[in-house]
């Protein structure tokens, strides 16, 4: 179809001319019928064709057929009023046959008094754009198969790990109870046949035997705080505290201790695990306070916004803070069996929990003063009122 010089063409303007001519993007004026009146340098560019070749020609014949409904109706509905403007992403056609992608702006312009008089169109190819976002969206579904694979494999691996734990402690554990109870049988049986060095030779098998069953608990407990599935919920820390606290009183009955657990201690994480944590940071303070004539221990907290900081002091034996680098570490001690040094997990094993908790460690100890850890765990809040003590603390 020819251009009617019934439309009105602001291409006339000199300074719409030349910014159509100087325009990086497609530009065109279209009939109320969809015919290309004027397009410019880019457009013929864009689409392949020579500017004698577009004019006249309706616009609807450079579309993919596969868009070629949608633009219609889209266009009508802008012709009528209906829409305001059109702002699509379009498949057309290269002159050369090969399909792009086309970001397309079009309005409706309008004369004095409201009438429809033609329309300007913004054409911008958009195919590069358009295979980038294939590309990625390929990459993000063969990233989340990989990953899902990656964690099937990782799961098998943890549960082939937990499986073997599991199965070396239950191996190693009938020999030690073994050993230890026929060096007790030999120690009865052959008491008065023994001299001094061969009993204490009997008490080093024991005490060995004893010392390799006390690593495997706490081989499997650091096992458990590893892969053990974390269950949130709300947690009082301070009950924890001092059933952990009585705990540690009943099994050690002749000795003198006072353990004094801040009240209101709340946080939201896995109540099994954070016990395990408190277990462990506690029975350390309890350990190296064995030479004090009364052991404390002190268990508070201090919130901060979402925040808690959670600290176990105690007055013990306290350490180097030179080497506080070892701690946290599986098998670093820095006391000897003579001052309470166990196996080398515990700080380990409580650890392992707080990072799973996202949260950190911080110890502070000054050698015969005694020694505070300090626990911050992120994203936990206060449940129910606050007590008069702890808003003091």
């Amino acid at each position: 179809m020819l251009a009617s010089d019934a439309y009105a063409d602001p291409s006339s303007d000199a300074r719409f001319r030349l910014a159509m001519a100087s325009s990086g993007i497609g530009m065109a004026i279209v009939s109320l019928d969809g015919a290309w009146l004027n397009v410019n340098p880019a457009l013929c560019s864009l689409l392949g064709y020579a500017r004698e070749a577009l004019l006249g020609h309706n616009m609807r014949e450079v579309v993919h057929p596969d868009d070629l409904g949608e633009a219609d109706a889209a266009f009508s509905d802008l012709v009528h009023g209906r829409i305001d403007t059109i702002d699509a992403e379009r498949l057309y056609l290269h002159s050369d046959g090969h399909a792009l992608w086309v970001q397309v702006n079009t309005a409706l312009m309008r004369d004095a008094e409201s009438r429809p008089q033609y329309l300007i169109s913004q054409l911008r190819d958009i195919s590069a754009q358009r295979e980038a976002e294939r590309a990625l969206r390929e990459l993000n579904d063969t990233l989340e198969l990989r990953v899902q694979a990656r964690t099937a494999d990782l799961q098998a691996l943890n549960r082939q790990l937990e499986l073997f734990a599991f199965g070396v402690s239950h191996d190693l554990r009938a020999p030690l109870r073994a050993i230890d109870s026929f060096s007790w049988l030999l120690e009865q049986h052959s008491h008065d046949q023994l001299d001094e060095l061969g009993r204490e030779h009997l008490q080093r098998i024991r005490g060995a035997a004893t010392k390799m069953a006390s690593m495997i608990d706490g081989l499997l407990e650091l096992s458990r705080a590893t892969r053990a599935e974390l269950r949130p919920a709300p947690v009082d820390l301070s009950l924890l505290a001092d059933w952990v606290g009585a705990e540690l009183q009943d099994a050690h009955p002749g000795r003198l201790a006072e353990v004094v657990v801040q009240p209101d201690l709340h946080t939201i994480g896995d109540e099994r695990l954070l016990k395990t944590m408190l277990g462990q940071l506690m029975d350390n303070a309890w350990k190296f306070s064995s030479e004090r004539e009364c052991t404390r221990i002190e268990v508070g907290g201090n919130s901060a916004g979402a925040d808690l900081e959670l600290w176990v002091r105690d007055q013990g034996s306290g350490f180097d803070m030179t080497y506080a680098d070892k701690l946290g570490e599986p098998f670093q001690r820095l006391h000897g069996p003579e001052q309470g040094g166990g196996n080398g997990l515990g700080l380990a094993i409580a650890k392992r929990v707080i990072e799973r908790h996202g949260g950190q460690l911080r110890i502070e100890s000054i050698v015969g003063v005694g020694t505070t850890v300090r626990v911050l765990l992120p994203e936990t809040r206060s449940l129910g009122p606050r007590s008069p003590e702890a808003r003091a603390a």
